[in-house]
């Protein structure tokens, strides 16, 4: 549930900071009040779009941040799929700054995250349904989804999507194969060419390097010998004159006085160890000066001729000596599958059989649930919009087979094709929801399912953005008394400009806008049972309330069906 909600520098909007509670809350104000604006504050804690013009004007950047709790098991469980865990109280804090150069910021608990992150977890946070929202009713594909969710499928679409998969892989495989003779055959050719290519050269992973350190050396040659010759001989090269010599006298010496001197045995023995690593060095110098080109002009040439291959494979196979090992390695995998694509293509063919009919078993098992589900989903919306004043409703969910030949056509939901169909009078056939026209038909179509769903999509708190345009009177009394329904298990807020609607709430908000030092504030402020008559007043009447308008209002709190 939403716990609380903080909205700074957001258009008209200075600083509001709400507190919230379970159960209904309505949000009421005249029109251009800002209601609109908690419901643009809230997107951009979903991961709606960063707009720098919602920053007030003559400020710098705007911050939106929420506290969330009391998640249900399905939203901890997505929240915790996407690396995030809620705080010891089980609480998650959402914040998010938006800059006037456009940048926007998101963190959760304190720590940064991207805004993909944010839009991954908002399905766990609130579900929104405005005007523009029963959109989403005209897509067919959103009808199959809820069917989905209402017959708590998710775990089987798993196993089927997992399956499916790997049958289109397969499929895909078999279609590469089925290339014309002649593309395959000028295919085999490039790849034999091209494997030719690469062998030619004989190449070896790090030969690049090697080249690159080696003609170093021989540019470094004569720099390389002087000094080497230099180093050798006086590490070893003049049998009276060399490190070593000196050192094994020096032994001798020490040895010979170790019986008078007895630490002296110990002295000739670190000297002996120093020689040998003086050895060691000079036979190491002596093999590279050994291991030096005797023409370094004719080395180098054939270095700069074996890079200049190198270079040319380069550009045509990769950047890197690995590179081109690896393409070779692809094409050489690619050349062996053409040469035997008739075997492959007969075994591709028979695991395509078997992958089929796994895949269809699942959906076979999707489709009963579903046609299941349907029929239990269509008793209840029917039911509910028979109850918002749709008394000749007709409702059901046209569930097709897609098939291709004798064959059942898969996607990656099945094979199903479903839609839903209403005709809310009698006498007028059933239509695809699709093509409903009317506004408060639509808002109470969606009403109803949403009831249907509530406790199956995991969300705990779901906000209603004026979808009782259209409607008012008994009709919109009774949407509200559905919305409180819908309030014993999550927590609901509606943007209403109903009393009928308002008046049934727990909770009363009061959007309002006033003028503070020549500029315009909204404020939202909670109302007190006088405060709540008054605001239902002002929906009731018009310029002048009357008495009977606050009656009205009167009766519509202390009566609540």
């Amino acid at each position: 549930m939403l716990i609380s909600l903080h909205i700074e520098n957001v258009a008209v909007i200075k600083s509001v900071e709400l507190d919230f509670c379970e159960g209904f809350t309505a949000i009421t104000g005249e029109t251009g009040a800002g209601k609109s604006i908690i419901i643009d504050s809230i997107n951009l804690l979903l991961g709606g779009k960063a707009d720098r013009d919602l920053i007030r004007k003559g400020e710098h950047s705007l911050l939106v941040s929420a506290l969330f709790g009391s998640f249900s098991a399905s939203a901890l469980d997505l929240i915790r799929a996407n690396g995030l865990e809620a705080d010891a109280d089980g609480q998650l804090f959402v914040q998010r700054t938006v800059s006037d150069d456009g940048r926007s910021q998101v963190k959760i608990n304190g720590r940064t995250v991207p805004i993909s992150l944010l839009k991954a977890i908002s399905g766990a946070l609130i579900s929104i349904h405005g005007q523009n929202d029963t959109g989403a009713l005209l897509d067919p594909i959103r009808h199959l989804e809820l069917v989905d969710i209402y017959a708590d499928l998710s775990t089987t679409l798993e196993e089927y999507r997992r399956e499916y998969t790997a049958l289109t892989d397969i499929r895909n495989k078999i279609k590469e194969l089925k290339l014309l003779d002649s593309e395959r055959e000028r295919r085999r050719e490039m790849l034999e060419y091209q494997i030719k290519d690469i062998d030619s050269v004989g190449l070896h992973s790090g030969e690049e390097e090697e080249l690159i350190d080696k003609r170093l050396k021989i540019r470094n040659s004569e720099k390389i010998v002087k000094n080497s010759e230099l180093v050798y001989k006086a590490l070893r090269g003049s049998d009276k004159g060399s490190a070593y010599y000196m050192i094994d006298r020096s032994i001798n010496a020490l040895k010979s006085l170790s019986g008078v001197v007895p630490e002296y045995e110990g002295y000739s023995e670190r000297l002996r160890e120093l020689s040998y690593g003086i050895l060691d060095i000079a036979e190491e110098v002596n093999a590279v000066l050994e291991g030096m080109d005797s023409d370094p002009a004719y080395a180098l040439n054939e270095i700069e001729d074996r890079l200049d291959k190198l270079n040319k494979l380069k550009r045509k196979y990769g950047l890197t000596v690995n590179d081109i090992l690896e393409y070779r390695r692809r094409a050489s995998e690619e050349l062996s599958v053409l040469e035997n694509s008739e075997e492959l293509l007969l075994e591709l063919e028979k695991k395509e059989i078997v992958a089929y009919s796994s895949s269809l078993a699942l959906a076979d098992k999707l489709h009963e649930c579903r046609v299941r589900a349907a029929n239990e989903l269509e008793c209840k919306v029917k039911g509910a919009l028979e109850f918002l004043d749709m008394p000749k409703v007709v409702f059901y969910a046209d569930i097709k087979e897609a098939t291709d030949g004798d064959k059942k056509e898969l996607n990656s939901t099945g094979y199903d094709r479903l839609e839903f169909y209403i005709s809310a009078n009698r006498g007028i056939d059933a239509q695809s929801i699709s093509r409903i026209a009317s506004g408060g038909e639509l808002a109470r179509v969606m009403l109803a399912l949403k009831g249907a769903i509530a406790d199956k999509d995991g969300v705990e708190t779901i906000i209603f953005d004026e979808i009782d345009s259209g409607v008012s009177g008994k009709t919109a009394r009774k949407i509200g008394l559905s919305m409180r329904k819908f309030a014993k298990t999550s927590q609901v807020f509606c943007v209403t400009h109903s009393a009928q609607i308002a008046s049934l709430a727990d909770k009363h908000f009061l959007i309002a806008k006033r003028d503070v030092n020549g500029a315009t504030e909204t404020s939202v402020s909670v109302l007190d049972y006088e405060g709540r008559v008054s605001e239902l007043s002002r929906i009731l009447g018009g310029i002048n309330v009357t008495e009977a308008q606050k009656k009205a209002a009167q009766d519509m709190l202390n009566i609540i069906d």
